[in-house]
């Protein structure tokens, strides 16, 4: 029987975890004896073929910043986004492939063959996103068998050595994402309400705060600049990330700045750096706000706040947190390693529902008592033209069909109607978003489903959306009188349109690069 792993695929670090004989999660460490992995991706200056991953790209990032990547988890799912290497244009799903074939190496020299394994997402991502991810996953060597919002991965990592019950907010703010989750745990039954998230809320944000002032304070002293090249930049942004750590153990932080026109020494302190991040703690202040009133619940409601994610470290996050709430938050966990830890757990479970025959029975009696209910992260809906009882007319609107926070799994339809005599065909269009004006909703993917010559109009068309336990979409748009069917599963790639062979391709392009 294989082995069960789950995955962090962080915008700053990334880690995997693996069920042990009796479904306990245990993370892997890397080639260098580290528990965690830096995402961090430097192309060899002197062999084409050879793809350095980790610290050892952090380290490289410095001689030659126009090499390597960073913080590619930002661009996932973004079609624009491109890293132009040896005349070869390297995606975000290939990109992210390669860190996740440094971990596949690297953890299987030391546990054995990997195949099954879970990713965890933020809980914000949307279709693209979470397709990006999986392909990446496959890419790199992975028998994909589901993803898991990261909030809920923590949550049944703190669920399972901790007692934890009653109204449970997860507060997630790592390198690169925000996701704050709200849900109801009780013993090791947990059941989401509802989540938000932000893609550009994160550690590294801080870290650019830090950076501005060391930026400040040399071209005060000597009205030149502190930075003049792209490997200046890779070092200070490190620089300003170890001065973020610091400050967040100690009030001071102190260095040297080595810059063109005179070196100098730096100091700041706590409250300059808490000052510069006021603007960026008030956006996950917000949607902390929002997630509270679209559960209809206030602070006092709340029993526990979950830390999850390095950046929860920052002093300012955990004072404002116990600020709202009444209470400081719960971190009797590791932040970095709890989102691993339970995916591994989360990828348990999604064996036992797929394939019990092939998890150990130790592992099935570890997962039995673990009962997790989701949510649908977000809405989505299909454009249609109704008439306007008032006007008479007829008015282009979305139409939500699958509500945001919906229990997963679910399977729900609406039927519409065609709209003039001999309609030849259906444009059928899936979106997403909350709004009914189609403007403020994204398209993400649009078909045609053929029909029946020569009818009159207003012939029923039912439009069927499902939603699995792995966040993933199916979509049927049947002609009732016909039987004519389009079935869509969503398999978008980077441009939202339906894949073809994505993971085939993406497999085939890595094959002849070496991750070291």
């Amino acid at each position: 029987m294989s082995n069960i792993v789950g995955i962090d695929l962080g915008t700053t670090f990334s880690s995997l975890a693996m069920l042990n004989a009796i479904g306990k999660p245990e993370i892997i460490p890397n080639a260098d004896g580290d528990r965690l992995t830096p995402s961090a991706i430097f192309f060899d200056e002197d062999n084409g073929g050879v793809i350095r991953v980790g610290i050892e790209a952090i380290n490289s990032r410095h001689l030659n910043a126009s090499r390597s990547v960073r913080w590619v988890k930002r661009h996932m799912g973004d079609s624009d986004f491109k890293v132009a290497i040896d005349g070869k244009d390297w995606t975000p799903t290939e990109l992210s492939a390669l860190i996740l074939k440094k971990l596949r190496q690297d953890c299987s020299a030391q546990a054995g063959e990997i195949r099954d394994a879970v990713i965890s997402v933020p809980a914000h991502f949307d279709e693209i996103r979470r397709k990006a991810t999986m392909d990446a996953g496959t890419a790199a060597g992975f028998n994909v068998i589901g993803i898991v919002n990261e909030p809920v991965a923590a949550a049944l990592c703190y669920a399972t050595t901790r007692q934890v019950s009653g109204r449970v907010l997860v507060y997630d703010l790592g390198g690169g994402t925000f996701d704050v989750t709200l849900m109801d745990v009780k013993g090791l039954d947990m059941e989401i309400i509802c989540s938000q998230g932000d893609h550009a809320l994160g550690g590294i944000d801080f870290d650019k705060t830090v950076l501005d002032l060391l930026l400040k304070m040399y071209h005060d002293k000597f009205g030149a600049d502190l930075i003049t090249t792209e490997e200046d930049r890779a070092k200070y942004e490190d620089e300003a990330e170890d001065i973020k750590k610091t400050l967040s153990r100690r009030p001071i932080a102190k260095t040297m700045l080595y810059g063109p026109s005179g070196s100098m020494r730096a100091e700041v302190n706590r409250e300059m750096f808490e000052q510069g991040i006021t603007s960026l703690v008030a956006r996950a202040d917000m949607l902390v706000e929002v997630v509270l009133d679209e559960a209809g619940v206030k602070p006092s409601d709340v029993n526990t706040v979950l830390l999850v994610g390095g950046s929860t470290r920052v002093p300012l996050i955990r004072t404002h947190l116990e600020a709202i709430f009444g209470f400081p938050p719960e971190c009797s966990i590791n932040v970095d390693e709890c989102v691993a830890l339970g995916a591994a757990l989360h990828a348990g479970i999604t064996k036992l529902r797929q394939d019990p025959d092939n998890v150990a029975a130790g592992i099935r009696e570890g997962l039995k008592d673990i009962s997790l209910t989701d949510v649908c992260n977000h809405s989505y809906g299909t454009i249609c033209a109704p008439i306007d009882k008032e006007t008479g007319r007829r008015v282009i609107q979305n139409r939500i069909i699958l509500k945001k926070n919906t229990p997963l799994p679910c399977d729900i339809s609406q039927t519409f109607y065609t709209v003039s005599e001999g309609q030849k065909r259906v444009e059928v269009t899936i979106t997403q978003g909350e709004d009914t004006d189609p403007a403020y909703v994204n398209r993400i993917a649009t078909h045609s489903l053929d029909l029946p010559p020569d009818r009159p109009a207003e012939r029923p068309i039912q439009v069927t959306y499902s939603y699995d336990l792995n966040q993933r979409m199916h979509c049927a748009f049947q002609d009732v009188e016909s039987g004519r069917l389009l079935e869509l599963d969503f398999s978008l790639d980077e441009n939202g349109g339906i894949a073809d062979n994505a993971d085939e391709k993406a497999t085939a392009q890595l094959e002849p690069f070496k991750v070291q």
